[in-house]
């Protein structure tokens, strides 16, 4: 027998051996590969889940207000980001005209005519003539102020489909000079108005750039609610003997 005879059976064994490594390095790998393609597709199913469930787990938060003066219970709007921008936009006009045109200071008294005038015909002008005893010029003469403040307004609809009316909830607060503390009442005003051409003078469209018009506006005092401190509570408790 010579010597190369002798060496083929090992390298043969040997040439085994290694497509045996080969072939278990490969199986190896096709077994990794498939352990991370599953864990992957658990991932993303898993993720998948957890979004599908996330309109179950929300909380929808609500208030509910309570009238200190009337004790009337209602909920309070919230803005969902799904209003028509018209309605907004009027929410935020009414709400702003509201608190500028039933204040009145002197030192803001002249910008604060002008720019009320700026949503109005001349009935508006006509009522701060100090020929009219109801002007504010003539009632706050004495040196007093008025601020306002809005706490909700609510949008009607006519039977027509017509939506041009809105009643705005609001708060007045007089204080006389010297005094340190204000007179509140509570007042409900129905606003009609529309929407026309912005005017052409660039100050009366700085004041109102969408033609904002207010056709008729009515306040009324809230049944029942009367004139009362801002330093006195609203419902007092009453003594235990």
């Amino acid at each position: 027998m010579s010597r190369g005879d002798g060496l083929a059976p090992y390298l043969k064994e040997a040439a085994a051996w290694d497509a045996d490594l080969a072939a278990q390095a490969r199986r190896s790998a096709r077994i990794a590969w498939t352990v991370a393609g599953a864990g992957w597709v658990c991932t993303g199913m898993v993720a998948t889940a957890l979004m599908l469930l996330m309109p179950l787990k929300r909380v929808d938060p609500f208030v509910i207000r309570v009238s200190d003066t009337t004790g009337v219970v209602d909920v309070v709007p919230t803005y969902v980001g799904k209003t028509e921008l018209p309605e907004s936009v009027t929410r935020y006009f009414l709400t702003h005209y509201v608190m500028t045109c039933e204040r009145f200071n002197f030192s803001t008294a002249e910008s604060d005519y002008e720019e009320c005038g700026a949503f109005h015909n001349q009935a508006w002008y006509a009522l701060w003539v100090q020929s009219n005893p109801a002007s504010p010029l003539n009632v706050n003469k004495s040196g007093s102020s008025v601020r306002a403040q809005v706490s909700s307004v609510t949008f009607f609809t006519r039977a027509s489909g017509v939506g041009d009316l809105a009643q705005v909830r609001y708060l007045k607060a007089r204080r006389a000079p010297g005094a340190a503390d204000e007179q509140l009442s509570y007042w409900i005003a129905t606003i009609q108005y529309t929407y026309g051409s912005a005017a052409s003078d660039p100050r009366t469209r700085r004041w109102n750039p969408l033609g904002l018009k207010i056709v008729d506006f009515r306040s009324e005092q809230e049944v029942g609610a009367e004139p009362q401190s801002a330093a006195t509570p609203s419902r007092t408790a009453q003594a235990i003997p």
